[in-house]
């Protein structure tokens, strides 16, 4: 018998296996269905699909067999991957030096006879295994059968390449999802943190001004008021911080039934509307059934933005909504000041801002349309928008009915 010899390569060789990370893995279909057709087309009783390790050959699939693996000493694959373009046929074990005493020749479940294998390569060439089939009796392959074999082991090369694809975007999601709990945590952190001391600053803003304002001149009157408005206008941005990062929880409520007209009027009169403003419900009320904390946050976001973004004397919102058997369908339009085009695209982007100022005057902070975004989507649903300046906005959602 002579031992299979080991490649120049083998280090690297061995590190690519460790890469594909396939050792010891359970059955998986699409291998079983390629040496099953290996074993069909080359009609022999044997196909493997084998990964040379260090000392043992171990077999990913297997037809005809239950054995697990072989030592690599005395492996055929072992002298296969020597020579990775081509495929490796022994017609006959018993007339070639190399097999005739070689243990598996005479194996007690019926020795080898016959033996053909083709290297299986990752993308940078280092045979890695083989897929092959065996015979108990001398058998030759004839071209039709080698190509196919050939073309079959392309597949498993294609298998492996896709697993290494899926294990390295795995392991970048898993970064994502760690990174971004992190951040999560930390703006959560540090956003509740600042409400108690804020809240303290702009009651001390109001205690100063009742008690010494008479003490004080204008100017210093006017500085408390701006202290009080940059008190609450950070405290807004701070509240938008934390819906935004509490949002990806909330659709964990159980589905309710609830209209969407009464839900609409609460969230009216929770805004405590003061301008010119007509809002227009839609004409039925309809029965959803969902998330009604969600959905209410949703429309909160753009009646409120739709009312902050629109220098008409006379606002006016329409809302409307369609069902069918998937989706619940929302639509919600008014006559603001509209949206640049060159902004349309990151309109959803977390601290994206339409514009500099509100009608109130204020800055706005670029998170409620992000966080409609991400409940919309955790939702089952999607968003658009189509605005022109001057002439309003039109949002477009859906949300998927429950199953």
């Amino acid at each position: 018998m002579l031992r299979p010899a080991v490649p120049s390569n083998e280090e690297r060789r061995l590190e690519a296996i460790k890469k594909l990370d396939i050792l010891d893995s359970l059955p998986e279909e699409t291998y079983d269905s390629i040496t099953v057709l290996a074993s069909q087309i080359c009609k022999t009783p044997i196909a493997l699909i084998s990964i040379l390790d260090s000392n043992r050959n171990w077999f990913k699939s297997k037809v005809g067999t239950d054995v697990p693996q072989s030592d690599r000493e005395i492996s055929f694959c072992g002298h296969a991957i020597l020579k990775p373009e081509n495929l490796f046929e022994v017609p006959n074990t018993l007339t070639d030096e190399r097999f005739k005493d070689n243990p598996l020749t005479f194996s007690e479940n019926g020795g080898v006879r016959f033996y053909a294998g083709v290297p299986i390569k990752d993308d940078d060439g280092y045979a890695i295994g083989t897929l092959c089939v065996l015979d108990t009796k001398e058998h030759h392959l004839d071209e039709s059968q080698k190509v196919a074999l050939k073309a079959l082991a392309k597949q498993v090369e294609l298998l492996f390449e896709y697993r290494k694809k899926n294990k390295s975007l795995e392991k970048m999601k898993d970064q994502l999802d760690e990174n971004n709990r992190v951040l999560r945590e930390f703006a959560s952190t540090v956003s509740h943190d600042l409400k108690m001391p804020l809240a303290n600053m702009i009651l001390t803003a109001d205690v100063l001004k009742a008690k010494y304002s008479s003490k004080l001149d204008q100017e210093g009157v006017n500085y408390l008021t701006y202290l009080k408005h940059s008190g609450l206008t950070l405290s807004d941005y701070i509240n938008g911080l934390l819906d935004h990062y509490s949002s990806g929880n909330i659709n964990s409520e159980k589905p309710q039934e609830f209209f969407l007209n009464d839900m609409l009027e609460d969230i009216i009169d929770l805004l405590q509307i003061d301008q010119n403003c007509e809002i227009n419900l839609p004409d039925n009320n309809l029965r959803i059934e969902g998330n009604s904390a969600a959905l209410g946050q949703i429309f909160m976001n753009l009646i409120s933005n739709s009312l902050k973004y629109n220098n008409s004397d006379k606002i006016v919102i329409e809302i409307d909504c369609t069902e069918n058997r998937e989706f619940f369908n929302f639509t919600i339009s008014d006559n603001g000041i509209g949206i640049p085009k060159d902004k349309q695209k990151y309109i959803f982007d977390l601290f994206t801002i339409i514009a500099d100022k509100d009608r109130q005057g204020k800055k706005g902070h670029g998170i409620g349309l992000s966080t409609v975004k991400k409940l919309v989507e955790s939702l089952g649903g999607n968003i658009r928008i189509s605005s022109e300046e001057g002439q309003g906005t039109l949002f477009e959602f859906s949300i998927k009915r429950p199953e």
